[in-house]
């Protein structure tokens, strides 16, 4: 089956009144709009459209390669209890909702993707991890600038679109996609650590992941490994004309010289442009670049490796 991941559509909290406890729609769909300007419709179809934050609790903007990992890899040998509780100081906090995004749903999730985190060099697999949770950390993201513990502390904070919880989001349902239609009585606003949204893609996901998430959507913010199994499914997935995040981070994607031509290079930056590069990328100083390599970098230093080249997108073009 081929996926048609550029349709992937994310939705994100976003709170406007100086605490965590409310949320504002920051979806996407199939119309080509690159607005993010928070109403149903806009953005370019990639995970992680939304609109910049404003300097309050839970702004943010929202989203299997086959290969085989090294067989003495494991993923519980980089990331710990311990460094798990130190990276995300505050996903239990009363104002988040992240207690389901757990380590032990992380490693089960992982199991079925062998190569995530376990390519190449000790230096590269960490690189990888960092980047992962960066991202995944931005796109649910608690945070504000005085946030206490920094605004880097609060990733994996919410689980859910606040405000469309109990099925309140009608909208996130394309009526025209007979593949994957919307069952009675369920909505498919963002959920999970990708903040997955939109019916067809809870349905291409979940035939990846052989789980009916189509029926039962509750299940990506219910089961800690699909919470984040849901994210592992969008890194390590190729879509075309992208690269997989996956191939990019351990250097099996080589950029073609028009590629190259358009500023598209390996490192952390390209992942932002397969994430969301049309409302984020080729536009030097964007603030939400700025908070995805802020989480980057900080786990980057807990899991002690470097950052690597090319971590913004700003002289890239999007695809």
């Amino acid at each position: 089956m081929t996926l048609t991941l550029t349709l992937l559509g994310l939705a994100l909290a976003c709170v406007d009144d100086g605490s965590p406890a409310t949320q504002t729609d920051t979806s996407a769909n199939t119309s080509g709009d690159e607005t993010g300007d928070g109403d149903p419709g806009d953005g370019d179809g990639d995970p992680g459209d939304g609109d910049p934050g404003d300097g309050d609790p839970g702004d943010g903007d929202g989203d299997g390669d086959g290969e085989t990992g090294d067989g003495d890899c494991e993923l519980a040998d980089l990331l710990d209890q311990a460094m798990w509780d130190q990276m995300f100081l505050h996903k239990d906090d009363p104002a988040c909702s992240g207690s389901n995004y757990t380590l032990p749903g992380l490693l089960e999730a992982a199991a079925m993707f062998p190569s995530f985190a376990c390519e190449g060099d000790d230096a590269t697999r960490r690189r990888e991890l960092a980047a992962f949770l960066g991202q995944i950390s931005h796109e649910t993201t608690g945070g504000w600038p005085a946030a206490p513990d920094g605004p880097f502390s609060w990733g994996l904070c919410f689980i859910e679109e606040v405000g469309c919880q109990d099925n309140g989001c009608p909208q996130y349902c394309d009526p025209n996609n007979v593949q994957y239609p919307c069952a009675p009585g369920r909505t498919y606003h963002g959920r999970g650590a990708i903040q997955l949204s939109w019916n067809y893609n809870y349905g291409q996901a979940g035939d990846a992941l052989g789980v009916d998430i189509l029926a039962e959507p509750d299940l990506v913010k219910n089961d800690p490994k699909l919470a984040t199994q849901t994210a592992l499914w969008f890194w390590m997935t190729e879509q075309l004309p992208k690269p997989s995040a996956h191939a990019v981070m351990v250097g099996s994607w080589m950029p073609s010289a028009n590629d190259l031509a358009l500023g598209r290079v390996p490192g952390f930056g390209m992942t932002t442009n397969i994430i969301n590069g049309g409302l984020e990328c080729n536009m030097p100083g964007n603030a939400k670049v700025e908070d995805r390599v802020g989480f980057f970098m900080r786990y980057a230093d807990l899991l002690g490796t470097d950052v690597g080249d090319a971590v913004y997108c700003d002289m890239m073009t999007p695809y």
